[in-house]
């Protein structure tokens, strides 16, 4: 019986707010609380609760059949308690129906697996503790950040006792392969779930472009796509975005009538089904398996690490943040540590990107500067505060 999974990612950033050099040594108020007290709010009212409503309903409606899977930051999770305390709740109501599965992922959302392996495996043993005190759940499956991944990261992952990873399916990863079928990390026997980016992509991205030749996509002409996968695979990944329903895609564009259709659509063809990423392991066994050649993830048309540290600036920002480790650790502060973590978060990167063309456009869609110059100044000059307004002066007490 063929299956479809479907994956959610929900996270949220603390975002800086603009802050100029005469600020630093002045002001250690570094985060934009009244943004993202109004990021979190919109995102809550067009996103997280009606389509929360929308997966209760299709939960009960189907008796369970209809499953889902979420990863949710720690960051995402504390803003919900301190801005939108009703959409933790109505995550907590989606888990106690059985038919939810929280996936583990990094606490801050950081591109800490490239950096330090230390601080990685702390922001993960983090995550793991505030999904079982939360949803009540223990995660056997892994999603790492931005879905960056090489063998290095799989084996080390599957080190930690994980079972499964999602990832992207890249071409040229794949190759001749399918990423309808499931595989294994190279030299280990965790499994790997790849994602289906052209028909996961095909509700993220392009459902709302009338300029695409299959505009528009129903919910009927969807499963009929899935069904035509019959026979040439055992699973079909789809992965995105929550945000895709109701933020990215407009509820006027239809996408909540979509979600609502679509599963009994599938339902239709008597060997289809819906499982979750540790139902998917269970039931099907691996093809072989998947080697990685390069690092890989699920952003811009290259699915490669460029959006984070593709450019100087980029590069410079990782290498200050992940330098001050040794030293934030020294200093046994749990305020000052989870700043430090905060300001890993790897959107602040992200909004450094000087891509181009629909790249770019992304890019510029989610960030809440001018532009990626901007967001390196004001970041750096929060670096300038942390290091001589904090960190050097504990430093300096140190050493008397």
């Amino acid at each position: 019986m063929p299956s479809v999974c479907f994956y959610f990612e929900v996270h949220q950033p603390y975002r800086l707010k603009p802050y100029g050099a005469l600020q630093v040594g002045r002001d250690h108020e570094y985060f934009d609380e009244k943004l993202n007290a109004e990021v979190l709010r919109k995102v809550a009212n067009k996103c997280y609760l009606p389509a929360n409503e929308s997966m209760l309903r299709l939960i009960d409606r189907t008796d369970g059949r209809f499953r889902i899977s979420y990863a949710v930051t720690g960051v995402a999770i504390e803003q919900m308690k301190l801005y939108a305390p009703e959409v933790l709740d109505s995550f907590v109501r989606l888990a106690e129906t059985g038919a939810v599965e929280f996936v583990a992922e990094t606490y801050y959302h950081s591109l800490a697996a490239l950096y330090d392996k230390d601080e990685y495996r702390e922001q993960i043993d983090l995550e793991m503790k505030l999904i079982r005190n939360e949803f009540g759940q223990t995660p056997r499956v892994f999603r790492n950040t931005e879905f960056i991944y090489n063998d290095e990261i799989g084996q080390f992952i599957s080190d930690l006792g994980f079972e499964a990873m999602l990832i992207e399916g890249a071409d040229d990863i794949l190759d001749w392969r399918s990423p309808n079928f499931v595989y294994t990390v190279a030299g280990r026997d965790t499994k790997l779930l790849a994602k289906n980016y052209k028909l996961s992509d095909d509700i993220a991205f392009r459902f709302s472009n009338q300029a695409w030749g299959e505009y528009p996509l129903t919910a009927d002409k969807f499963a009929g796509w899935v069904h035509g996968h019959s026979g040439a695979g055992d699973v079909i990944n789809l992965f995105m975005d929550y945000e895709t329903f109701g933020e990215h895609q407009w509820k006027e564009t239809g996408i909540f009538d979509f979600l609502e259709h679509f599963p009994e659509l599938l339902f239709t063809h008597p060997d289809w089904d819906i499982l979750t990423p540790s139902q998917v392991i269970d039931r099907y066994p691996a093809l072989g398996e998947l080697p990685f050649h390069r690092t890989v993830s699920w952003a811009d048309e290259a699915r490669d690490i460029s959006a984070w540290r593709g450019n100087a600036m980029q590069q410079r920002a990782l290498a200050e943040i992940y330098a001050l480790g040794a030293e934030i650790r020294r200093r046994n502060n749990s305020h000052l540590l989870a700043l430090w973590r905060r300001l890993q978060t790897s959107d602040h990167f992200y909004y450094m990107a000087t891509k181009s063309a629909s790249d770019a456009e992304v890019h510029d869609y989610f960030s809440p500067y001018e532009g990626p110059y901007d967001a390196f100044i004001h970041y750096m000059n929060v670096m300038k505060d942390l290091n001589l307004s904090v960190l050097a002066p504990a430093q300096k007490q140190l050493r008397l």
